[in-house]
């Protein structure tokens, strides 16, 4: 135990020596704030999905098991009407949490835009499927699906330059698990497929809406395929700033997964993106470039027994709330 805490002790040291050289890699104190991190401490992190009118369910339901709040709080635009109606409820909150010196992450299950908004979790919404002449349509500038999409996207820019107009870093995360074939954006490999989308996305967002508060995650789900999802569904390093790993399968956390996000990450932050069973503070002992975990919602609390959220929340090698460095 007096070796394990003596080495967390050179490794954060090693960690605060760097920080400095870190902190000048970009323009956004989050990002930094990850890259200082990189290699010695991990910020713990829970999703809070439906519903938008309780933003921060699932962060004050840790506090209320562990006394410590996460120090990474994430939202959703959803697809639901009601999750629509509040979308700046989760806005409000996520200034909030900004303002305690929370990371920000936002995602956003979309709608398919060849079918109707607000839609369902289901075949006729956000588990749909496009035809690869509708996906031909979606790809080219100009055309009816395309600027339908982008309608889309310019209901939720509103509430991201709302973010932007108070100083607000988010960690964006679109098109989530890339190689999942379930979703309507996803499971499309080559240049034309679903990375096209996401660099449309991008360039949108960033050149045409002026969006630079954005921190763009690239984010893929751990498959047996993963080590070729991971080269097929990159849509290059210019495009993301973190990329992320949903961790659902059996085999957990293994050094394999871990390699492939270094192997791809051209030395940039890496984090897991989602998951329900958390690594183990031992784990990230052995794996301390993930920056980041964000557990989903109440599949925290049905894959980890409270113990274990303690443990995890008050381990030396993960970060909380009360211990972020705050973004003034």
């Amino acid at each position: 135990m007096k070796n394990t805490y003596a080495l967390l002790l050179i490794v954060a040291f090693l960690g605060s020596a760097f920080t400095s050289n870190a902190q000048k890699k970009t323009k956004f104190k989050t990002l930094n704030y990850l890259y200082s991190i990189s290699g010695s401490k991990t910020v713990a992190g829970i999703h809070n999905r439906e519903p938008n009118a309780s933003p921060a369910r699932w962060t004050n339901a840790i506090d209320s098991v562990t006394g410590k709040y996460p120090g990474l709080w994430s939202g959703d635009f959803l697809f639901q009407q009601d999750n629509i109606n509040n979308r700046q409820l989760m806005v409000e909150e996520a200034l909030r949490q900004w303002k305690k010196g929370a990371i920000i992450n936002i995602m956003w299950h979309a709608c398919n835009p060849a079918m109707l908004e607000p839609c369902g979790w289901d075949s006729k919404g956000v588990l749909s499927k496009l035809t690869d002449a509708q996906w031909k349509e979606i790809t080219t500038d100009g055309t009816p699906l395309n600027k339908k999409w982008k309608e889309r996207v310019d209901e939720v820019c509103i509430y991201l330059q709302f973010l932007k107009d108070r100083g607000v870093e988010v960690l964006w995360r679109p098109m989530h698990e890339m190689n999942q074939g379930v979703f309507w954006w996803g499971g499309r490999p080559g240049p034309d497929g679903t990375l096209k989308l996401y660099q449309m996305l991008h360039d949108y967002m960033t050149k045409v809406k002026k969006l630079t508060n954005l921190i763009w995650i690239w984010d893929i789900q751990d498959f047996g395929s993963l080590v070729n999802d991971a080269k097929v569904y990159n849509p290059g390093t210019k495009y993301w700033d973190v990329a992320a790993l949903d961790v659902y399968d059996n085999s957990g956390y293994t050094p394999e997964k871990y390699n492939v996000m270094l192997s791809v990450s051209n030395g940039k932050p890496i984090a897991v993106g989602e998951c329900e069973k958390f690594p183990s503070a031992k784990q990230l002992l052995a794996q301390p470039k993930w920056t980041f975990f964000m557990c989903w919602s109440e599949l925290e609390f049905k894959s980890n027994s409270v113990e274990d959220i303690k443990a995890i929340h008050n381990a030396a090698n993960v970060i909380t709330l009360d211990e972020m460095p705050g973004w003034k």
